[in-house]
């Protein structure tokens, strides 16, 4: 009978089979010395992906969201400040990304202050409501998200709120305004105790996001009601619009319908079946606003909606789990660029349906598919605009295999007319809802 405990005996034939091995010795002090990246990197993936692409979008110069987990938004407004350069010739133009920040933060603690409103009857410790404590205004976000703030606040050039300390640097800030919508939510929990009223809770939870708002205006600053826009062309133009507010300056200078974007995902486990919507309870940021809604789909429809979208010029929005075989000083993205398996000399055979139940994988990261390389009208590689600064990758740009594609990529945000009708009318049908902790309840948050 196998012991249940790791004995004497169990520890002695351990280390004997480390030892019927001499070069497990070398592969060891290797190891130790390097770390295991730098010996199990695989040479041939690093010489043979390049960046060179059949087709590629024009782009200004990379942004860098620096020490914070903005970069479902960065992308956004990456996707979107394409259009202003390219319908107005400004090649370098940049959207505020401080000015989404604040009202994100602002819409996150209304949001997690009515969830605590609506689950007063939930025992502290239940799963739900250990859920929402967790990290309610967290720097990260959803497609959808983003789309909520662009139709409630509109957008602003960056010189009008440009970077803070906080919002670059995000951790002390978001460290303080966590520890207050906990004692924002005790106090609620408190005083519902004392019978209040569902009238007089909300009166108390308005007070609370006057106290909070007056933190984000220390920690972001001022986000502008009204402004003059003036800018330079690439013809050394000069333009003045005059008397702007953010929700205008969008719908003249972006001049896109948020809504015409449809979030697709691949996520390929059982209790998902393709072709069917899906959302998820909790996972949001303005109240009333949309849902975060995916359609589940198969890899290769993914990757064809993908191709349609690029090669007609438009940049696509995507989801990952970016650290997974990435190396941020070449930029490379590739399923083989490090050989675990062979210097480990152990397999690993998760599947990404497997990778994704059991918590090994989940959409970390967002970007922008900026180019593509076709072999026979076949991807081989895909360029990534990166939001990490221009000292990583190329100039910050990265460059993906086709086949960290299909294990790794999880979304694409796809404009609607690039989707067959059969794909649409999928979006009629009432949605699959999700539990917070599913795996597609998760955001891109990564700095």
């Amino acid at each position: 009978m196998t012991n249940k405990n790791i004995s004497t005996d169990t520890l002695n034939t351990f280390r004997s089979d480390f030892g019927n091995s001499p070069h497990r010795e070398v592969i060891k002090n290797a190891i130790i010395k390097n770390g295991l990246p730098a010996i199990a990197v695989n040479s041939k993936v690093m010489s043979g992906m390049q960046y060179t692409f059949s087709s590629e979008i024009e782009t200004g110069k990379i942004t860098a969201q620096k020490r914070s987990g903005r970069c479902w938004m960065f992308a956004g407004l990456n996707l979107f400040r394409h259009k202003v350069a390219e319908n107005y010739k400004i090649k370098d133009f940049e959207l505020s990304q401080n000015y989404l920040m604040f009202y994100d933060k602002l819409e996150k603690a209304n949001f997690f202050l009515e969830s605590i409103l609506q689950t007063l009857d939930e025992d502290i410790y239940s799963r739900l409501l250990m859920w929402l404590l967790k990290d309610p205004v967290q720097d990260g976000g959803q497609w959808d998200m983003f789309t909520n703030l662009i139709r409630k606040y509109g957008a602003v050039p960056k010189y009008l709120m440009s970077e803070t300390y906080s919002s670059s640097n995000s951790h002390m800030m978001n460290e303080i305004l966590t520890s207050k919508l906990r004692e924002y939510a005790a106090e609620l929990r408190n005083q519902s105790k004392e019978a209040k009223t569902a009238d007089q809770l909300r009166e108390i939870k308005q007070q609370q996001l006057s106290e909070f708002y007056r933190l984000l205006v220390f920690f972001l600053g001022d986000p502008p009601e009204k402004f003059d826009f003036e800018y330079k062309d690439d013809e050394k133009v000069y333009h003045i619009d005059e008397g702007l507010t953010p929700v205008k300056f969008f719908d003249k200078y972006v001049s896109v319908n948020p809504d015409d974007y449809i979030s697709l995902i691949n996520a390929p486990t059982e209790d998902k079946p393709f072709n069917r919507t899906y959302t998820v309870d909790y996972l949001g940021n303005v109240i009333d606003g949309k849902k975060v809604l995916y359609l589940n789909i198969d890899i290769e429809t993914l990757k064809e909606m993908t191709l349609k979208q690029l090669q007609n010029n438009e940049p696509v929005w995507f989801g990952c789990d970016v650290m997974k075989f990435m190396d941020k000083d070449s930029g490379i993205m590739d399923s083989r660029l490090f050989l675990y398996d062979e210097a480990l000399e152990t397999p690993f055979h998760f599947t990404k349906a497997e990778r994704l139940l059991y918590g090994e994988s989940l959409l970390t990261h967002a970007m922008v598919f900026t180019g593509v390389n076709l072999v026979n009208e076949k991807p081989t590689r895909w360029k990534v605009e990166n939001s990490w600064g221009d000292e990583q990758g190329q100039k910050g740009f990265f460059v993906m295999s086709d086949k960290w594609f299909d294990e790794y990529n999880f979304q694409v945000i796809i404009q609607r007319k690039y989707l067959p009708e059969q794909l649409l009318n999928l979006f009629k049908e009432e949605p699959v809802v999700l539990p917070p902790w599913d795996p597609m309840g998760s955001v891109a948050l990564m700095r």
